[in-house]
């Protein structure tokens, strides 16, 4: 299984390395899914920490070393109500054929979270949704 990760998950990892964030970046990195990120999203959180946390920008380049960035496709039809600014992390991850993008954008992601018909087989959650049907605390 492939799990493309969202700036914002990004961001709360390195910001609470002991939340369920860091716990899927850490469970990826034992081998239970492969993990998957784009420049784009690595660059928003890294812009985020530095502004709000810069001292945990070394948490975040080392959770990132774990994290494989894969690249967007232009190409790529998104929903039609999916906010613009959203668009290169939805074709990010179905450019890298991820099973799930996990993000707690809930504003902007939420009528597609849980809804992969919706998103052309792509199942969309957040952190909490993905650990639960894992079986992880």
């Amino acid at each position: 299984m492939r799990v493309f990760l969202d700036a914002n998950v990004l961001f709360t990892a390195a910001h609470n390395p002991k939340g369920k964030a860091a716990l899927v970046i850490t469970l990826g990195s034992e081998g239970l899914f492969q993990l998957a990120t784009s420049a784009y999203a690595k660059e928003e959180a890294r812009r985020n920490l530095e502004r709000k946390a810069p001292d945990r920008l070394p948490e975040f380049s080392r959770q990132l070393s774990k994290i494989r960035l894969v690249a967007d496709n232009l190409s790529i039809p998104c929903p039609a109500d999916l906010a613009e600014k959203d668009w290169p992390i939805y074709r990010a991850a179905h450019a890298c054929k991820a099973n799930v993008l996990l993000t707690g954008d809930r504003r902007d992601f939420g009528f597609l979270m849980n809804a992969p018909e919706l998103a052309v087989g792509l199942l969309i959650q957040p952190v909490a949704d993905f650990l639960a049907a894992l079986g992880a605390p």
